[in-house]
């Protein structure tokens, strides 16, 4: 079981960051390693909505669709997807901070095949890349003002 936790805290109202970070349409903004997103059904998003993505990570290109299997607007946004290697359920927090907001992106899964024996070094590298992500959004929202 691969399982990465990662926050940072975003100097925009919680409303704000939750709605801009649960839009699948904006994924390829803030998402360093995903390439596209399309959503797969229509109207509000909701428990059952599905999103397809093109994502490149640890060299190889993935198609992956996640369904939304919790959403609050404002509050949590749990995904989840059973394709390829690597099954992953992708976690949204957000919370108020201080006046911004304290957003947690967690990813968990349990790599088969091949992605088992690289579960050993994908948790750093998952880690690293969270990071990297939530920076970049942070730097996208922050510098909306």
């Amino acid at each position: 079981m691969v399982s990465v936790q990662t926050d940072i805290h975003i100097d925009r109202p919680c409303a704000e960051v939750a709605g801009f970070a649960a839009d699948p349409e904006n994924a390829p903004r803030w998402y360093v390693n995903i390439h596209k997103s399309q959503r797969l059904d229509g109207g509000p998003l909701r428990p059952g909505s599905k999103v397809a993505f093109t994502a490149k990570f640890l060299g190889r290109e993935l198609n992956y669709t996640y369904e939304f299997v919790e959403y609050v607007p404002g509050e949590k946004l749990v995904m989840r997807t059973d394709q390829g290697p690597f099954p992953m359920q992708t976690t949204y927090t957000w919370t108020d901070d201080g006046g911004g907001t304290r957003m947690t992106l967690g990813n968990s899964g349990s790599p088969s095949g091949f992605s088992r024996l690289a579960g050993l070094v994908m948790e750093p590298v998952m880690r690293r890349e969270n990071r990297k992500d939530l920076q970049r959004l942070k730097s996208i929202l922050e510098g909306r003002r």
